[in-house]
């Protein structure tokens, strides 16, 4: 087994391509499936931490249970240890090989948000890029150093912590940045909204790496602290100048373009026909989401996969209009209706032969289009029994009774089938799951994705445009929880105020503006 051709041997001889450098290796199975991923500042010596016959025999049981599993591995350079941190990530979350446990939950790496779009913009923390306009960025591997950088560029360019942009007498009496100086006061004036602007511009310089001035600052004040013998002073410099330094290195993003691939369609598809039992490999999927914000802003969307990767052109999204209310059941039958009522009306117009055929609608369209059936081979719904228990009361309304459809419920990737009243547990590492989690979560970017579009017109078309002091991010905000003007303006100076970002007087102006706007209307 250990000879000069056993595979062992393969992967030792292959250690001397390997280059003393940092970066990120994925470990295969002999089905060229990713089953580890790891780090390392120097790859070769990590590598050859598994793969020589010395270190196999010191390794602990699991780790010997991956060498032993291991049929292949390979090797991405970085320039830097944060580098590797973000693409380590990035891959396991990816891919979620079975021998890792880190990174496999949904948290992701801390980012910097700035709205230049506001009047008066400020550093926020997240965790979630958003297409809304403003400038991201990160991610970053070490939150603790972002913290200390975020807060070091607070003070030294006076950028404002708050959300309030014209604050009460009481606000701005409690407002202890002001008073201790690390913050340069725009709400109140105290310079001007441009030279505030001016400031963040700066300051977002400085976090982007393109500017060195307060680095060179720092440096001579921990120079001076140093030769005043004020060591505490100077350590302290040292460690924020350490932090600013990591903060602002350029880095690289990991996008999924630029992940090594695991994925394999052709297995995947026959993998995920044996394991639903279908009479055909599922060459065509259409998979439905709901999504929905308010009780008057719900929306759906259908993905289609061809051949096991998406075929974008026949992606469709819905305003779901018959519902009322966030029903999600109701919303998924609506969807459903409408979208195979559609196939099949435009099927019986381009085969007038259809409506004197004696078969199921499913196999007549089979035979009469000769192989381009525009009916999926398997439908997926985003949801469990509810979800599933609707979709198929419309699809034998509709005449579809053999129509292969299953749900997919997210919190333990259950999948459920007409009849079965035990969901099916694929294990987690399967090809079948994987592809069914890909079409899976494509549904539920596009939903959310249109969601969020709609929301951004109603907002940019909102009667709030014209009130002072209501920013884009309030606005969202209140139509968020109301849903609408006409809710708004009936709402109390009390429930807007306990909206995060809206004090009582910013309340009242929205009030006072909506009904005045009402009474003059005709």
């Amino acid at each position: 087994m250990n000879g000069p051709h056993s595979p062992q041997a393969a992967l030792q001889a292959k250690l001397r391509e390997v280059p003393h450098q940092p970066g990120v290796y994925l470990i295969r199975d002999r089905f060229a499936k990713i089953i580890y991923v790891g780090k390392a500042r120097d790859l070769r010596r990590r590598l050859s931490n598994y793969f020589t016959p010395s270190s196999r025999r010191r390794a602990e049981i699991k780790t010997r249970a991956l060498i032993d599993s291991a049929a292949d591995y390979e090797w991405h350079t970085v320039r830097s240890d944060a580098e590797a941190i973000l693409f380590e990530g990035k891959l396991i979350k990816e891919w979620r090989p079975k021998y890792n446990v880190s990174f496999r939950d949904d948290k992701r790496f801390p980012l910097v948000r700035v709205n230049l779009s506001d009047p008066m913009p400020r550093f926020e923390m997240t965790r979630l890029r958003r297409e809304d306009g403003a400038r991201y960025f990160g991610p970053f591997a070490n939150a603790i150093a972002l913290r200390s950088t975020v807060q070091a560029l607070r003070k030294q360019f006076g950028i404002r912590p708050c959300r309030h942009l014209e604050p009460g007498e009481r606000e701005f009496k409690h407002c202890l940045d002001h008073a201790i100086k690390n913050c340069s006061a725009p709400c109140v004036r105290r310079i001007s909204i441009e030279d505030y602007r001016r400031r963040m511009e700066e300051a977002c310089a400085v976090l982007e790496g393109k500017s060195r001035e307060m680095t060179e600052t720092l440096e001579a004040e921990m120079e001076k602290a140093a030769e005043r013998l004020d060591f505490e002073k100077a350590a302290s410099l040292r460690d924020l100048l350490n932090d600013l330094r990591e903060t602002s290195k350029p880095m690289r993003r990991f996008t999924r373009k630029s992940l090594p691939s695991g994925i394999r369609p052709a297995e995947d598809l026959a993998e995920l026909r044996d394991a639903l039992g279908l009479p055909r490999i599922p060459a065509s999927m259409e998979c439905f989401d709901i999504s929905n914000i308010s009780d008057n802003h719900i929306v759906a969307s259908m993905v289609r996969f061809r051949e096991g990767v998406p075929d974008r052109e026949n992606y469709r999204r819905y305003r779901i209009t018959s519902t009322k209310g966030q029903d999600d059941f109701a919303s998924m039958a609506e969807v459903i209706r409408r979208r195979y009522s559609r196939l099949l009306r435009q099927a019986a117009a381009r085969y007038p032969e259809l409506a004197e055929s004696q078969e199921p609608p499913s196999e007549a369209l089979d035979h009469a289009a000769s192989g381009s059936n525009p009916l999926p081979d398997l439908i997926i719904v985003d949801g469990g029994k509810g979800q599933l228990g609707m979709a198929c009361r419309e699809l034998q309304a509709l005449g579809l009774h053999d129509q292969p459809v299953i749900g997919l419920a997210k919190e333990f990737e259950e999948i459920y089938r007409p009849g079965e009243s035990v969901p099916l547990r694929l294990d987690k590492d399967s090809g079948a799951l994987r592809l069914l989690q890909r079409i899976r979560d494509e549904a539920h970017r596009v939903a959310n994705g249109y969601n969020e579009l709609l929301l951004r017109r109603r907002i940019s078309e909102s009667q709030l445009d014209e009130i002072p002091g209501v920013s884009d991010a309030r606005k969202k905000t209140l139509l968020k929880q109301f849903g609408s003007i006409a809710r708004i303006r009936r709402a109390t100076p009390e429930s807007l105020s306990e909206l995060p970002g809206i004090s009582r007087e910013t309340a009242l102006r929205i009030l006072e503006k909506l009904t005045s706007r009402k009474t003059l209307s005709p």
